[in-house]
């Protein structure tokens, strides 16, 4: 899974049927070199097929599939080879479900030469043919990681976006993009310091929140769309000129704070019943002023991360990846009509077989 937050690449090895998940083995992110992370920049919210780019979009391709395949290559040799098979989302450069357009960077028939092992990807387009919204993805491996939750219970996916998962007494399940995330939080310190994220949210504890700017960005018209919906990571890019003037301690705590205020808001608005717990997985669970923030919000339900329950926090997508290539093998759902909009439980993914051998 590469994460549209620049972060790198994340990995997980799992062992699954694709309904309960019996272990998780090894998890691990590398980070992304400068030049892979600014060429990935450049080609963000653009279609392959835009004029000029058609080079630059194939070489890159190829690069970022070598880098997943080193990482992949990892996980099977610390499993001895005993690898069945590689859910490969790969990199989400664009996303629009009222175009029915998504474009994931990551060539799944190069992966399965150079690594030797059967290969699943193209989750979000079978779903999007399907008339979904191509995500949340993830939510079908939340609701099996939380089986033995008391309930209802959520999971908010604090990635690039936000994502809410909610599941219910008898195991209903209702998922949705709820907003920004860390790609808003990461884009402006990295515009205005240079830096790539907000380490350990430092920026955002020593800043104040701007409220007007908050309204203002709140006024989004997404957050009135009844879900399902999903979002593309650059939604908000327009929004975000409201933070111009701000220093920088203060914009980090606005945007921050932006994040929480949707998650709350979409929880508030659109949840069936309030969770007795709230699980935050993604890289915004790492970040201690962004758990302070949404703690402070809902006072009364029990805020943890997937770390607090011994979940590696950045690696979850990964896991699920690996959990709906799975499910693809055994031909199991893997989105609903609750989740992404489909009309009717959808199968995802595409089926790659290694037919030659490829050096990494």
């Amino acid at each position: 899974m590469s994460s549209p937050s620049l972060d790198g690449i994340a990995a997980a090895l799992i062992v699954t049927d694709g309904i309960d998940v019996y272990d998780v083995e090894r998890s691990r992110v590398e980070p992304y070199d400068d030049e892979i992370r600014e060429r990935l920049q450049n080609l963000a919210s653009k279609r392959p097929e835009t004029a000029g780019l058609a080079e630059e979009f194939q070489s890159l391709e190829e690069k970022l599939t070598r880098a997943h395949a080193a990482v992949a290559q990892e996980m099977i040799d610390f499993a001895d080879g005993k690898v069945d098979v590689i859910g490969f989302h790969g990199h989400t450069l664009y996303h629009n479900p009222e175009q029915h357009f998504t474009y994931q960077m990551g060539d799944g028939e190069l992966l399965a030469d150079l690594t030797g092992k059967k290969v699943v990807n193209h989750f979000v387009q079978a779903d999007l043919l399907a008339g979904g919204q191509g995500g949340p993805l993830v939510s079908i491996y939340y609701a099996s990681r939380a089986a033995e939750f008391e309930k209802p219970v959520a999971v908010a996916h604090i990635g690039a976006i936000s994502s809410l998962t909610w599941v219910g007494d008898n195991g209903e399940l209702m998922a949705f993009d709820a907003g920004p995330g860390n790609a808003q939080i990461n884009d402006w310190v990295f515009y205005h310091a240079g830096l790539h994220m907000d380490y350990d949210g430092k920026l955002a504890i020593s800043g104040k929140v701007n409220d007007k700017v908050l309204v203002n960005l709140m006024r989004h018209k997404f957050f009135a769309k009844h879900p399902p919906k999903a979002l593309d990571r650059n939604a908000f890019k327009d929004k975000l000129e409201h933070l111009e003037g701000l220093s920088l301690e203060d914009g980090a705590a606005t945007v921050t704070e932006f994040a929480v205020e949707a998650l709350v808001y979409s929880m508030a608005l659109y949840f069936p019943a309030k969770p007795k717990e709230l699980i935050v997985c993604g890289g915004g669970a790492k970040n201690p002023t962004l758990m302070r923030f949404l703690r402070s919000k809902l006072p009364e339900t029990d805020v943890i991360t997937a770390g607090h329950l011994g979940w590696r926090p950045d690696t979850m997508e990964a896991q699920a990846m690996a959990f709906l290539a799975t499910r693809r093998l055994y031909n199991l759902p893997a989105t609903f009509p609750l989740t992404t909009g489909v009309k009717e439980p959808q199968i995802c993914g595409e089926i790659w077989n290694p037919k030659k051998n490829i050096d990494i």
